[in-house]
């Protein structure tokens, strides 16, 4: 069989097409010269007969599904902008991150009375922030160091009094606390030289205890990246009124040497944080 025999469409019946109805020039074989040109003569007569051997195919969707697509598509991207926003916003907002919210405590313990006013040193509540990866929490016995001789009828003291009286400590309300799968340690921050109001912020200017930071991942990998912007002196640890010198990038990075930190990147591994 010629090959222009099978390229012929059939007609609406099955049967193929009388010879009338077909162009003289398919009718011709093809040969070497015109073979090029057999599959145009070939389109040529589909399009003249579309309409008896190709039927139109009906149409499914009307035209204005072309702008209710659109709009679907548009509001999907917009649904999913907003929650992608009002995700992030919750997730660094006060709401979550507790920054800057007073925590409520069984007595009002006042930081900036004692420290601002009375000028007592960290180290004499916190007792293990030197050598301990927890800070520690004064007993009752150091309050009452003071407590016994002053204000020793005041009603916000009562907790004071009965925690002594009872031998049962005060139950404090944690405001810096990291979830348990985090591995901190106290000690080994101040022992190279990072500050209590690094971390802490003004504590001597809070009447109440709040949050300074938000002691995120990201915060803290901030710090492990480029420890030399909050280094100082070991002697300026506890010094709340501490402020970067103009040359702290030149200062932190020799400090870095003399207190021999570790520059390597290994700072932000995870296996530092998560053991």
């Amino acid at each position: 069989m010629h090959a222009w025999k099978a390229c012929v469409p059939k007609g609406t019946g099955g049967s193929n097409p009388p010879p009338s109805a077909i162009p003289q020039g398919l009718l011709k074989p093809p040969g070497d010269s015109d073979f090029f040109h057999f599959g145009k003569r070939i389109r040529r007569f589909k399009n003249e007969h579309e309409g008896d051997a190709f039927p139109p195919m009906a149409q499914i969707f009307s035209p204005r599904a072309n702008t209710f697509a659109r709009i679907g598509i548009g509001g999907a991207v917009g649904l999913v902008i907003a929650f992608t926003w009002t995700w992030n916003t919750l997730y660094w907002s006060p709401y979550a991150t507790w920054v800057g919210v007073p925590r409520e405590q069984p007595v009002p313990f006042s930081h900036k009375h004692h420290v601002a006013g009375l000028g007592i040193d960290c180290r004499y509540c916190h007792t293990s922030a030197e050598n301990s990866s927890f800070a520690g929490l004064p007993p009752t016995e150091t309050c009452m160091t003071c407590h016994s001789q002053l204000w020793t009828n005041a009603r916000l003291l009562a907790p004071v009094r009965e925690s002594l009286a009872t031998n049962i400590p005060i139950r404090w309300n944690r405001v810096n606390d990291l979830p348990d799968f985090v591995y901190f340690d106290h000690g080994i921050h101040i022992h190279k030289g990072i500050g209590c109001t690094t971390c802490h912020g003004t504590v001597d200017q809070m009447p109440l205890t709040w949050k300074a930071n938000t002691l995120y991942m990201k915060w803290c990998i901030d710090c492990h990246r480029d420890p030399e912007r909050f280094i100082r002196r070991r002697d300026q640890v506890f010094n709340a009124k501490w402020q970067a010198p103009s040359d702290q990038q030149e200062e932190g990075l020799k400090l870095l040497r003399d207190y021999h930190v570790n520059t390597t990147g290994q700072l932000t591994n995870c296996s530092i944080c998560h053991r």
